[in-house]
């Protein structure tokens, strides 16, 4: 009989299958994608490469640089380019507890734990109660100083310019206990209902734990025995001790517990009795993942499967279009509508567009029947872009107010099948729903791209034409100011070609006769195309920045970005 490991994998064509979840993974040597399917429909989306590794969990011992009492907040050197963002509300009074780790006891600080033993779901470290201090106060101000060394762990990474979201309240999360170093609360998720297990759980914890350390009981642990939790508290411990050794000789700032791997995170995380099968083309991720359930998971063990098919195992599976489709600014509606996604700095806009021509009279239906559509679909591809933050839908206009909340609980309906926090707020008179959702890493399209060196990400470059006006003003001032008849600008070569038709009748000519100098254009294929660099043939000088306006004329944003 074959055993599960040697048992051959089916082709893994998901259209064949009637399936609750599925999670495809594909590995090679520039990326890692996992994909989970929800009745053969690519619900999530997981990208990493190389130069954007997952960093949510990981630990550093870190040094402050900057506190700022009047945005509640304090800037922590962590050894990122940008330093780490420390709100006051993620600061724990475990200051004595931290300087005895690190051999500073000078301090004399209020070690007294104010948090209650309420249960939480423990699924994240930022959605627990804050330690040592009352919960929600406001006018909590942490004992923090520059060049403080301070021990924290990043909760959501950093996007944009903004670096990563830190916190003192440290976590080490496994497949059944979430641990809490510094703390003495023991909490249990809440969708543990049963109160006997609720106490056998916390029994098995409590016995395990010494007085300086805290958990929370996840709901993979309802009903899970007794020998597999305690082995997974122990791997935990085993772990914090390792922070331990690792803080004795450390210089902030300095990475001390590098968390999870994206694989690792998402099979701690998701996998559960719903998955029906885990396929994945690379054989040491899948003998690392078939290892890794053997004693979390054991009866799913027979679930996972190894790609061995010639065709890539996206393809296969029927998901790489959703793939591809989870980058575009359009997404079709089978009614014929469509609605477009637009990323600003600020938020993500969507609007919603019927796509075709209604009778008057069938307006209102027809307009709520496209709304509902889109509400479904914007769900499904937050969830598919992992896109956070504040989101702004514009759905068609409606008149009736029922229809108008129609729009609103079918959108709270789909959200609670999404893992992460979301809230909604109801139709305003213009057709805007407001969301919010919770924020934890840059969404994928942000993860596999980048800004585009021509248009600076806005889509947009200036026009031709504002350029070559912008030269010429740039030369009138320079003309103006010294008089020199000699000048050479180098330009991007389209530029060049632009400014060069013609011949006599080129723009270099109509400038050389107009302001009777002699001009010479250069091709640099690394300058912008809407910015160039003009130099002094007298000085042999770059004298671009000498003759800007204050402002500076367009293309000057372009150079700074």
């Amino acid at each position: 009989m074959n055993s599960p490991q040697n048992k051959p994998a089916p082709p893994p064509a998901v259209n064949r299958f009637k399936v609750k979840k599925e999670i495809f993974i594909n590995v090679n040597e520039n990326e890692m994608r996992i994909a989970i399917t929800e009745d053969n429909r690519m619900a999530e989306l997981y990208v990493e490469t190389p130069d954007k590794v997952r960093t949510v969990g990981d630990i550093y011992l870190g040094r402050v640089q900057k506190v700022m009492p009047g945005i509640r907040a304090a800037f922590v050197d962590i050894g990122q380019p940008i330093d780490g963002f420390l709100h006051f509300s993620d600061v724990a009074n475990n200051t004595s507890e931290f300087s005895a780790l690190i051999g500073d006891e000078e301090g004399d600080y209020d070690t007294s734990d104010s948090d209650s033993d309420d249960e939480s779901d423990g699924s994240k470290p930022q959605d627990r109660q804050r330690q040592g201090r009352p919960k929600d106060n406001p006018d909590f101000i942490p004992d923090l100083e520059r060049d403080q060394e301070i021990l924290v762990q990043i909760v959501k990474e950093p996007i944009a310019k903004k670096g990563s979201r830190i916190t003192t309240n440290l976590t080490l999360a496994g497949r059944f206990v979430v641990l809490m170093p510094f703390s003495k609360t023991i909490g249990v998720s809440k969708k543990i209902y049963n109160y006997k297990e609720k106490r056998r759980l916390r029994r098995i914890v409590s016995e395990m734990l010494t007085s300086d350390l805290g958990a929370i009981i996840r709901t993979n642990a309802e009903n899970v025995e007794e020998e597999i939790i305690r082995k997974d508290i122990t791997i935990l411990i085993n772990k914090w001790k390792g922070i331990q050794d690792e803080l004795k000789d450390a210089k902030p700032p300095k990475l001390v517990y590098k968390d999870a791997t994206m694989i690792s995170s998402v099979m701690r995380d998701l996998l559960n009795d719903q998955v029906d099968r885990i396929v994945i083309d690379d054989k040491k991720t899948y003998k690392q993942i078939k290892s890794y359930i053997s004693w979390t998971a054991p009866h799913l063990e027979e679930c996972v499967y190894y790609y061995k098919g010639r065709e890539p195992i996206f393809d296969a599976a029927g998901i790489e279009k959703d793939v591809e489709s989870a980058f575009s600014r359009k997404v079709w509606l089978k009614s014929g509508g469509y609605i477009i996604i637009e990323q600003t700095e600020a938020m993500v806009v969507i609007d919603v567009n019927s796509g075709r021509y209604a009778a008057k009279k069938e307006q209102e239906m027809n307009s709520l029947k496209t709304n509902l559509e889109a509400a479904r679909e914007i769900c499904h591809q937050l969830r598919l872009r992992d896109i956070g933050g504040i989101i702004v839908v514009d759905f068609i206009d409606l008149q009736d107010e029922k229809n108008k909340k129609k729009i609103y609980d079918e959108l709270k309906k789909e959200f609670k099948k999404d893992r992460a926090k979301s809230n909604v707020v109801p139709m305003t008179e213009f057709g805007l729903i407001q969301i919010t959702r919770q924020r934890i890493r840059p969404s994928v399209l942000a993860t596999i791209s980048e800004a585009c060196p021509m248009c600076a990400g806005t889509g947009l470059v200036q026009a031709k034409s504002n350029t070559i006006t912008s030269i010429e003003r740039w030369i009138q001032r320079f003309m103006a100011a010294t008089g020199e008849r000699k000048l050479e600008v180098k330009v991007h070569p389209t530029m060049a070609g632009i400014l060069n038709a013609g011949y006599i009748f080129s723009t270099r000519y109509k400038w050389m006769f107009r302001y009777r100098m002699l001009i010479r254009i250069e091709q640099d294929p690394a300058i912008h195309l809407n910015d160039f660099r003009a130099f002094s043939v007298a000085r042999n000088l770059d004298v671009t920045d000498e003759f800007m306006t204050e402002s500076g004329d367009d293309h000057e944003d372009h150079r700074h970005d």
